[in-house]
């Protein structure tokens, strides 16, 4: 299983003002084959540089006031793949006798953007979280068929505790019967870990099931209060 093993220089600015409390956070990260820069806030990502698209990449949401960096921001990211490349080989020879640290992912989780809607084009999720070292491989399949048009994958995200999380999308359109899987592959694994959504009839909700749950519910507590107190004031009748 071939996986790229990076060396992380993590830093985070913590700021602090009157009414609120932020951080943002800068990864620098590179192998003999990859290389990765990403920008965040608030444990979102923000920005990264795609190295083979040669530009600052901003992957945001579009119903969000969009956040941009200054001109320039890709060159020092170029220049700091240089330095990290350096250190690399430095840290290599430094640490040749210590054993490589591996934590398998803690949770693989696959779910859907949006509600289920048969025939509407939707986004599947897989989430992957307490992995060390960065990253892992996510790789899709519908109905045993290896799938990777509609595709992507986010760049490693630090967790507190030091290990990392990614997330993978497919674009998908929902049809009846059909079977997604997402394998991740990690070198701490030594199969990779497999997630499976099926597309079947109840994956449709009715959206008059959850109100008429609730209705239900309140009337019946609603009765219960009544007897209730019906109770208690026939017993103080009876004790005055």
């Amino acid at each position: 299983m071939k996986m790229k093993e990076l060396l992380l220089f993590l830093s985070c600015v913590l700021c602090v003002n009157a009414d609120a409390l932020h951080s943002d956070i800068a990864i620098s990260g590179c192998s003999d084959s990859y290389g990765e820069m990403m920008f965040g806030l608030d444990g979102e990502e923000l920005a990264y540089a795609d190295f083979n698209k040669q530009k600052l990449i901003y992957p945001q949401p579009p119903f969000i006031d969009p956040m941009t960096y200054v001109e320039g921001t890709y060159d020092r990211a170029v220049g700091k793949q240089q330095i990290c490349k350096y250190n690399l080989q430095g840290s290599r020879k430094g640490m040749k006798d210590f054993p490589l640290e591996r934590d398998a992912p803690s949770a693989v989780m696959i779910y859907t953007r949006d509600e289920v809607e048969f025939g509407e084009k939707n986004t599947l999720i897989c989430h992957v979280t307490g992995f060390y070292p960065a990253s892992v491989n996510v790789s899709w399949t519908k109905n045993g068929q290896k799938v990777t048009e509609g595709s992507s994958i986010n760049i490693p995200y630090p967790n507190k505790d030091g290990t990392f999380k990614q997330t993978s999308r497919l674009d998908f359109t929902p049809q009846l019967g059909d079977i997604y899987r997402c394998a991740v592959e990690h070198l701490a694994l030594t199969q990779p870990l497999t997630k499976i959504y099926e597309v079947d009839s109840s994956a449709h909700s009715d959206p008059g099931v959850g109100p008429s749950v609730f209705c239900g519910v309140g009337l019946t507590l609603g009765l219960v209060g009544v007897a209730v107190g019906t109770f208690f004031l026939i017993k103080g009748n009876e004790c005055s």
